[in-house]
């Protein structure tokens, strides 16, 4: 499971339609784009969820990345993401056959949110397949990857 975090002052989604609905929307926190993959797990989830909630990326009265969302009351937009698993090696148009089928990426998509929500952590999302218009002002910049994958590497 792959996420994208980037710290905003805040964040949208809307979905491409003739109404362009407001799905979620946050003010300081994360944007979270979550990418599902063939081989990954509700451990996935719970790890991508625990260290997210943990991530000490907002300064303290010192000017230093040493906060968590919860010392900041920071929330969370969490949005579906499969493009994370491109494959760009060969040619230029992305393989996507890493990615989880969608059954699959929208059970461990949501298990993923219900893991924010039960570590209290305060959670708006995206609609799962829908066609978004995300907005944000990051802040910082500040943005990180984490790979799942990765914490069996270390």
């Amino acid at each position: 499971m792959r996420a994208c975090i980037q710290r905003v002052q805040s964040a949208a989604v809307a979905l491409q339609d003739e109404n362009n609905r407001v799905a979620g929307q946050i003010g300081k926190g994360f944007l979270v784009l979550l990418g599902v993959g063939q081989e990954d797990e509700r451990e996935d989830a719970q790890y991508l969820a625990k260290k997210i909630a943990q991530l000490r990326v907002f300064d303290d009265g010192d000017g230093k990345m040493n906060l968590d969302l919860s010392k900041v009351g920071g929330r969370v937009l969490v949005v579906s993401q499969f493009t994370l698993y491109a494959d760009c090696v060969k040619g230029n148009r992305p393989s996507f056959v890493a990615a989880a089928p969608p059954e699959r990426a929208n059970e461990l998509y949501r298990f993923f949110v219900n893991e924010l929500n039960s570590r209290g952590v305060s959670t708006e999302e995206g609609v799962f397949q829908a066609n978004m218009a995300v907005s944000l002002v990051n802040d910082g910049p500040v943005t990180i990857w984490i790979d799942s994958k990765d914490r069996k590497n270390s």
